[in-house]
């Protein structure tokens, strides 16, 4: 689903309100992520620093890595994390087909961004070269047939579908949580 998001002020009023939390639960998702110290993480497609921000203050990463596409997101994530002191967030602006990240990551979290993605299969292919031997990968992205906002019913995803084509790039699920009402959360190891 082709998007631009390149004013990061008007989106962060929607991406950041508090009123998200209700159904996004991100103390809820973090906590499943199990970041352990000295690990890094990559939020890839981190927007306004949504759970970038959150897994900087509230795990003991080493480095969070903010990857976005858009110039004026990562601009927007690297004021923040200055802003907010966070010396452990690094944003990195990537391309469609690659994340750029300066080294392996133990931890990718994928959140609202799966339906963005073109040639999915290939490009997380690509990003387990970007990954620890042991790394996990968490996908959130919109549920087909949930209710609420998100992207047009043709652009969200089952949790089987998610799961087809990540086995198809070599990862293999290790969990699936259902306790958000929007959204699929798949956590995926490499065999």
């Amino acid at each position: 689903m082709p998007h631009r998001f390149d004013d990061a002020e008007r989106y962060a009023k929607s991406f950041d309100d508090p009123g998200r939390d209700d159904w996004q639960m991100p103390g809820r998702v973090i906590e499943q992520l199990d970041v352990r110290a000295g690990q890094t993480v990559a939020d890839i497609g981190a927007g306004t620093g949504y759970f970038t921000v959150r897994l900087a203050r509230g795990t003991p990463a080493r480095t969070v890595y903010a990857v976005d596409v858009e110039p004026a997101m990562v601009d927007h994530v690297r004021k923040r994390a200055a802003a907010e002191g966070l010396g452990n967030v690094v944003a990195v602006l990537a391309s469609a087909d690659a994340t750029k990240l300066p080294e392996p990551v133990d931890l990718v979290l994928v959140v609202n961004t799966f339906h963005h993605i073109p040639n999915r299969v290939a490009y997380f292919t690509a990003l387990r070269g970007a990954m620890t031997p042991r790394a996990r990968l968490a996908i959130v992205d919109y549920r087909k047939g949930a209710a609420g906002e998100g992207p047009p019913e043709e652009f969200r995803f089952t949790p089987e579908q998610i799961g087809d084509e990540l086995r198809r790039a070599g990862f293999e699920l290790l969990a699936r949580h259902d306790f958000l009402p929007r959204q699929s959360f798949l956590i995926f190891g490499i065999p």
